[in-house]
Formats: structure tokens, C-alpha cells, sequence
């Protein structure tokens, strides 16, 4: 296991400690050497995928770092300008560079003898070779620039309510409370503040799908989706893997979420069940407050993570100490949470918008696991192995929100505040699926047919959503035109598209991972364990036999383990 002693970032071989990346001529002599190094033996070709590794891991977390500081102030110009720079001017350069170093290696009789760990890497490298063209490089970098529109525009969106300016996600703990014309009016002016931008989101995705099809075309496929799958090296499964995924879900979720809603309507005493109902307490409880504070958030979390596992709070405080992340909610701030791994200082860094609800503990814990499974898997010898598939990657992290809850009693002490919160954590498990397969199928529609219009566009999420009833019970009528556009909060479907349905395949196998921890807590955690070690060196099915779980999606799969998590609710 890595030792934690990461004081410093890993000690260059190759690349000079003094390196300033202000251009691309910074970075090419770099290039120029690997691609002129000899490789005459299986000791030579370690030595070159070691150099090209630490080339990689530099380049990787300059970038990371531009992305990092960008999003954390999206007001700044000069921090957004800084990144373009790099992902315009500097990327695609890189981009070349890479793809002649894959052909030198795949031509290389000693790469093709290498086994065992080299295997997912060795076909990782097959893949992105033939995807590659060089008319494609300026567009994915353009198409990389335009990504960044959604944050811009979503980190503006503010309300203003009983006198103070508030972010989305410090409007939405409103929706919590036991007064119902104040969730009603905060969620209206939530939602009529995000029809302000609705052209505007709509035309940013238009204008990047047009240029993703273009992409996926000069790189022969009929559609972007086709392209994305061989892009996102989804060797393990396939589009009609996903189908039978959405069909699972659809089958065995909305039932229970149906019988949810019942209770929760029949406890509010109320005759129409409407949007802004939904996440308060069905008891009229007032909302649970987790903490007081950012510096009490983050002390009960590293308690928390410490109690499962001491390293686990080691982890956590070694980020805090040293500033690796930033928690509160701000404007200007972008949307939404990720973890970061940053490959040669082998820290990771957590970003999120806390706003002081029971979401934030979810939020941080998730990204927790994220950043549990970057450190675990450090010590693997090449940034290719460390670059997981997020199939796995979020497998640590979701995993790690059930696994915790077992924990939650040092944010809720109280024993029905700490039902209250499991509760509401384990019907957000089972909402999530469908909205996951929805989101999902939305974007296959979206890039089998790239043409369609706006208009079209918002048609075919309502069909889509009434497929899976989603909001079964719930009464959306004279809110038409905001159900039409719900699918723009997801910044997935702009920033990262078809990088979702993974969350799907997580969210089962977390399941599955936390029913293992109930029954024998050290054998799980011994198993979660030994899959981040695995990074990305083993094809997905292996790596969550490594768990002691299934890679599956079967309807029978997928209905026992949402029986176990309805059953588990029932309990509280």
C-alpha cells in the first residue's frame, strides 16, 4: 500500500525538475528524445514506457492543475485563458506526439512479447491508434474549449431569496423544508432562473454534437456514439449491454419507487404530490444539518473515513493539510464535484459546492472513495495503469457512500436524524438508476440522430422519461416546459458525453460491496482493497471479481439487489 509519504511529487528521471510549460516547444524536445530512443531489448522498452510514463504524468497534471484553478474561479480570465491555451495550442500537439509513440511501440517486437499488467495496455494502445487522424486533432481541441461553455454558464446561475443571493446548490437545501409555499417558491425560481439559459444550453449542445459527428465521420464511424464506445476502450461490454441495462432498470425500479412515493404523499397529507415535495422530510422534519461548518465537515468526515479504516482518515488529512481541495459552494464557482488524480504529485484533489446539507456528506464521500482508490493504486509503475476505467473508478466511489453510512453517526449522533439520513441515502440509490438510464438512452438518441432539432430533442426526453416513469405519482402539470429541459443539469450530457451509464454499473456493484461490508466488514474492505490495487491492468469483469462481485446487468441481478436495498429501508 502507498505509504503516505507523498511530501513531495515523484523524483524525475527524464523530464528536467525546472520544466516551464508556456508553449508546445517546451514539451517537444521531449518528444523528439523518446521518439529517437532505442529500444533493443524487453530492458530498453521498460526504460522507454517509464520515460514516456513521467512525460505523461507532468503534462497530465499541468493540465489538471489549469483545470483545477479554472473551475474553482470561472470569473477569472486569465485562469480560463490558461487553460484554452493548453488544451488549443498545446494538447493537440501532445496528441500527435502520442500517437507516433503508440505506433512505435506496436510496431516493436519487444512491446508485443510484454504480458501479464501490459495486457489492457497493449490493447488500450491498439484502440487509440486507429482511432486516431490527424484532421480530428484541432476539432477535439475546439470541441474541448466549447465543453468548458456549460460550466461558464451554469456557475452564473444565481437566485435571489429573502434578500440574499444564492447558488443552485445553496437554493436547492430550501426544497428540504417543512414549509411548503417556501420549497415551492424557491423551486420555481430555481427553475425559471434555468429557462433563462435554455436556448442558450441548447445551442451549445447543438453545435457540439454537429462537431462530434464530424469527428466520429472523418474517423469512419456512422455516428459518435459508435465512435465514443472505441474511444472509451469499452472492451468489456457493448451498446446493447447498455439497452439491457435501461430494460433492467425499467422493469424492476419504478415499482418500488412508485411505493415510495405513495408513503411519502400519504404522510404529507397531501392530495397532489408536486416536485418541490420531494425531497423534504415525509415526517416534516426540519432538514438535517450534518455540520456546522467547512472545518467541521471536514473533521468529521476524516473521522468517519478513519473509522473504517485508519489509513482511510490518513488519506483524507493529508488532503486537507496540504489544500487539496476546495468544498464550499461560491458564485463564479463551476457546478457539480470531481476528484482529480494528479500523476506525479500522486495526490488527488477533490472539488464540490458544499451548501450544508445531508447532499454534501454524499458528495464528499463519493469523491472520498475517489480519492481512497487514486492513492491506493499510486504505486503502479506507469501513468496507463493508474488511468481507470470509470467503470471501476466509480465502483471505489460509490461503494465507499454505502460503506460509510455505516458510519454516519459522527455527522448525526441522534439516532432517528441518523435513520433519517441512511433513509434518504438508500432511496437516492435506487432514483438514481433510473435517472442514470434515462440520461443514458437520451444520448444515444442524441448522436443516432445527429440532426435533430431543439424542439425534437426536448420530445424525445419526455418520451423517454415517461418510459420509465420516473416521476411516477408526481403531478408535473403547468410545469410542461421545465420537464421538457430537465436534462440540462446533467453537465455529463455537455462536458463528458456517454460518460454515465457507468455510474449505473457502479451504483449495482456499490450495492453489492455494501451488502458484503453488513455481512463481514474486514473481508469487504480487504476486497475493496484489492481491487484499487488492480487500477487498470485487468479487464472489468476480473476487476470486480476482485471485489468478490458481479460485473452484471441482468434483470434478475438487478431486481435482488434493489429487493435487499428497499428491504433495508424498510427497516429504518
Amino acid at each position: 500500500m502507498n505509504s503516505l509519504l507523498l511530501e513531495a511529487k515523484q523524483k524525475r528521471k527524464f523530464v528536467s525538475p525546472d520544466l516551464q510549460i508556456q508553449s508546445r516547444e517546451d514539451v517537444k524536445p521531449y518528444f523528439d528524445q523518446l521518439i529517437s530512443f532505442n529500444i533493443d531489448s524487453e530492458t530498453a522498452m521498460k526504460n522507454f514506457l517509464a520515460f514516456r510514463s513521467e512525460l505523461e504524468a507532468v503534462l497530465s497534471e499541468e493540465m489538471s492543475w489549469r483545470y483545477i484553478k479554472m473551475t474553482c474561479d470561472t470569473t477569472n480570465d486569465s485562469l480560463r485563458e490558461s487553460f484554452n491555451t493548453f488544451v488549443t495550442e498545446i494538447d493537440p500537439e501532445i496528441s500527435k506526439y502520442s500517437n507516433v509513440l503508440d505506433k512505435k511501440c506496436l510496431e516493436n517486437p519487444y512491446f508485443q512479447n510484454l504480458d501479464g499488467d501490459y495486457l489492457i495496455m497493449k490493447r488500450a494502445l491498439r484502440q487509440r491508434e486507429a482511432l486516431f487522424r490527424e484532421e480530428n486533432v484541432p476539432l477535439i481541441a475546439e470541441l474541448q474549449t466549447m465543453e468548458q461553455d456549460y460550466g461558464n454558464i451554469t456557475s452564473q446561475m444565481t437566485i435571489e431569496y429573502e434578500g440574499k443571493t444564492l447558488t443552485m446548490q445553496q437554493a436547492s437545501v430550501y426544497l428540504k423544508k417543512t414549509d411548503r409555499n417556501v420549497r415551492e417558491t424557491v423551486y420555481r425560481l430555481i427553475q425559471d432562473r434555468r429557462l433563462k439559459d435554455r436556448i442558450a444550453l441548447n445551442d451549445s449542445l447543438s453545435k457540439m454534437i454537429a462537431l462530434r459527428h464530424k469527428v466520429a465521420l472523418n474517423a469512419g464511424f456512422e455516428n459518435f456514439r459508435d465512435y465514443k464506445f472505441k474511444s472509451l476502450c469499452r472492451f468489456d461490454y457493448t451498446k446493447d449491454d447498455c439497452f439491457s441495462f435501461h430494460s433492467a432498470i425499467q422493469k424492476t425500479i419504478p415499482p418500488i419507487l412508485s411505493e415510495l412515493n405513495k408513503v411519502r404523499k400519504q404522510k404529507l397529507q397531501l392530495s397532489s404530490l408536486r416536485p418541490w415535495d420531494t425531497e423534504v422530510d415525509p415526517d416534516q422534519l426540519a432538514p438535517l444539518k450534518p455540520f456546522k461548518n467547512t472545518d467541521d465537515f471536514v473533521a468529521k468526515t476524516i473521522e468517519c473515513f478513519t473509522e473504517i479504516r485508519p489509513y482511510y482518515g490518513q488519506c483524507l488529512k493529508k488532503l486537507s493539510d496540504n489544500g487539496y481541495w476546495d468544498l464550499e459552494s461560491r458564485v463564479g464557482k463551476a457546478p457539480g464535484g470531481y476528484n482529480n488524480p494528479l500523476y506525479e504529485s500522486n495526490v488527488p484533489f477533490i472539488f464540490m459546492n458544499a451548501a450544508g446539507s445531508l447532499h454534501d456528506v454524499e458528495t464528499l464521500v463519493h469523491e472520498g472513495g475517489h480519492a481512497i482508490h487514486s492513492i491506493i493504486s499510486a504505486d503502479l509503475p506507469l501513468v496507463e495503469f493508474k488511468d481507470l476505467p470509470s467503470e471501476v473508478a466509480e465502483l471505489a466511489s460509490m461503494s465507499m457512500e454505502l460503506i460509510s453510512m455505516e458510519h454516519w453517526h459522527v455527522f448525526f449522533p441522534n439516532e432517528n436524524d441518523l435513520k433519517r439520513a441512511k433513509k434518504s441515502q438508500l432511496e437516492s440509490v435506487l432514483s438514481v438508476l433510473p435517472w442514470i438510464a434515462i440520461v443514458d438512452k437520451f444520448q444515444h438518441w442524441l448522436y443516432e440522430n445527429p440532426t435533430h432539432t431543439a424542439d425534437e430533442r426536448e420530445n424525445q426526453w419526455l418520451r423517454i422519461v415517461k418510459e420509465f416513469e420516473l416521476e411516477n405519482g408526481v403531478d408535473w402539470s403547468g410545469l410542461e416546459q421545465i420537464r421538457r429541459c430537465t436534462w440540462q443539469k446533467q453537465l455529463h450530457i455537455y462536458e463528458v458525453p456517454f460518460y454515465y451509464i457507468e455510474y449505473g454499473f457502479a451504483q449495482l456493484g456499490a450495492i453489492a460491496m455494501w451488502k458484503q461490508y453488513k455481512e463481514k466488514p474486514e473481508v469487504a474492505l480487504d476486497n475493496y482493497e484489492a481491487f484499487m490495487k488492480l487500477g487498470c491492468t485487468k479487464p472489468i469483469p476480473e476487476i470486480y471479481k476482485a471485489a468478490g462481485i458481479e460485473f452484471s446487468f441482468s434483470e434478475e441481478y438487478v431486481k435482488s439487489l434493489a429487493d435487499f436495498v428497499y428491504a433495508e429501508i424498510q427497516k429504518l
